[in-house]
């Protein structure tokens, strides 16, 4: 081995590939890349446990060469420090952490062969750059969720094809555990500590973290779960192609937020409220001064006016209000961002207070979207009504839309759907029903989206627009056309899609004539 010779290479873009939908769950046997070429993912019916389960994959370690591991980690421990590294210098980094390496073998005076060589520079990398033992699985393009339980509780995953699968990854050791979740602190630039147990934050790829410290929180010691979001976010087209939703549902979205209507997305956990709000605001106008609120970064926008925000954890003790010293909510966040004067505010997820300001940002005629936890539009309304949020009914009549997403999981169907699109039309003191109407819903027989009724909103922009609801409905067909388009030509790069609805604002003859539309 050549001393400073870089031989070490490692492909750590998520490989995409074709999976098997089978039903029989017995004869799934498939196996598929992670990190090229060391570490793969292999999912297989488990006949001693009677279940399907999720393997990784890695190079095995002989005796001698994981004392060799041992000692280069805590050399390299001692003369740098690269654990928590700006991601976008990788090779950078990959190259001065091999020179390292080869300079401790030298003054070691081990020498190893280059298969063994290569084998610790895998394991190097995953424990110093990346997330250690579930470094393989932040790779994997199927997986949105990683959940950790604790102390000897196999991690389990989320697959998006193949639903919970069990890993054969364990934690053992209560100090390693410990150690990674602190890791994990660093990495979202967040502190945990035993006086301050719970960890929020995004790591460095966008994925959301949620931890817990100590045992005196979670039983079975520290526990995390990791939320992946893909690192370009999920366009109309994507979720057009996957059945989410419809063109024409798309289509109609776009014509509402160009005449600045108010939007929330509700559903379960995991029901793809975040991804689907996401998607909507590429139909933001381009030239529109956009403001975004969030706990942990996860909205992207491809708008260049656009002044995302993150709230901030405090330190000390509370005062008397509960808030601690330096910490930013979401409340502050929202209360300042309507003084800089926005066309559109987002709030990643509404929640408590930081709704009052929200909605009466809405009723002064700042379109406003965002996320709530809740299954049905009568939910909603409750949730609002009551504390800690209490919100008059007069406010929230200032509410135009509400899409209900669902997601349904079985042994053979793991989807999401846009349930419901409804449009509020009233709601009144005396009564806690909501007055609606329900354009767009959801046949789970046909696994269709189908229009029930006329779309009442149309009638509303025709008064405050001028525009005639005929002229609306030709609007309406045209983009659908183009969105259906899209779809057919499999256009999902969320940049091209984004320059298309930005040059359709500008120029829309000039776009379907080259889409071939008109």
């Amino acid at each position: 081995m050549i001393k400073h010779r870089s031989i070490f290479k490692i492909d750590t873009r998520p490989e995409i590939v074709d999976l098997p939908s089978i039903k029989n769950r017995r004869k799934i046997d498939v196996r598929y890349p992670l990190i090229k070429p060391y570490a793969y993912a292999h999912i297989y019916w488990d006949e001693d446990n009677n279940e399907l389960v999720y393997h990784v994959e890695e190079p095995h370690l002989k005796t001698s060469e994981k004392e060799i591991l041992r000692l280069l980690l805590l050399a390299l421990e001692e003369m740098i420090n690269i654990s928590y590294s700006v991601a976008n210098k990788f090779n950078l980094i990959l190259n001065y952490l091999e020179k390292n390496v080869q300079a401790i073998l030298v003054e070691l005076g081990t020498k190893v062969s280059k298969e063994t060589y290569l084998k610790l520079m895998y394991y190097i990398f995953r424990n110093s750059i990346g997330l250690n033992r579930i470094e393989p699985l932040l790779h994997d393009y199927y997986i949105e969720d990683i959940e950790c339980n604790g102390l000897d509780s196999p991690l389990y995953i989320v697959h998006r094809k193949y639903e919970n699968l069990k890993t054969n990854i364990i934690y053992k050791d209560i100090q390693e555990l410990t150690d990674f979740v602190e890791k994990l602190a660093q990495k979202t630039g967040r502190y945990v500590s035993y006086a301050k147990p719970l960890l929020d934050g995004t790591l460095p790829d966008g994925s959301r973290v949620n931890a817990t410290y100590t045992q005196d929180v979670t039983t079975r010691g520290p526990t995390f779960t990791i939320r992946k979001f893909t690192k370009e976010p999920w366009t109309p087209v994507h979720l057009i192609l996957s059945k989410t939703a419809s063109a024409d549902i798309f289509a109609y979205i776009w014509i509402a937020i160009e005449h600045k209507r108010n939007f929330i997305v509700i559903g379960e956990t995991a029901s793809g409220k975040t991804t689907f709000l996401n998607s909507i605001l590429s139909f933001i106008p381009p030239e529109a001064r956009v403001c975004s609120i969030e706990d942990t970064r996860e909205l992207n926008l491809a708008h260049d006016n656009w002044m995302p925000s993150v709230t901030r954890t405090g330190y000390g003790i509370p005062n008397l209000m509960g808030k601690e010293y330096g910490e930013i909510t979401l409340f502050d966040l929202l209360k300042e961002s309507f003084r800089q004067n926005p066309d559109y505010v987002i709030v990643g997820e509404i929640r408590g207070k930081e709704a009052y300001v929200l909605f009466q940002g809405m009723a002064s005629g700042h379109a406003s979207f965002g996320t709530f936890h809740a299954g049905s539009v009568e939910t909603l309304m409750r949730r609002l009504e009551t504390p800690p949020i209490n919100l008059s009914p007069s406010l929230i009549e200032s509410l135009d839309i509400v899409c209900v997403m669902s997601h349904l999981k079985d042994s053979d169907k793991n989807i999401r759907r846009l349930k419901q699109l409804v449009e509020i039309q009233s709601k009144t003191q005396s009564s806690e029903k909501v007055q609606k109407n329900i354009p767009y819903e959801w046949d789970p027989v046909s696994d269709k989206i189908l229009q029930k009724t006329e779309l009442s909103l149309f009638s509303e922009i025709s008064k405050d627009s001028g525009i005639s609801i005929e002229e609306l409905k030709n609007e309406l067909s045209l983009r659908t056309k183009l969105l259906s388009q899209m779809a057919m030509m499999k256009m999902k790069d969320f940049k091209e899609i984004n320059e298309i609805i930005k040059e359709y604002y500008i120029d829309k003859e000039k776009v379907l004539s080259r889409l071939n539309l008109i």
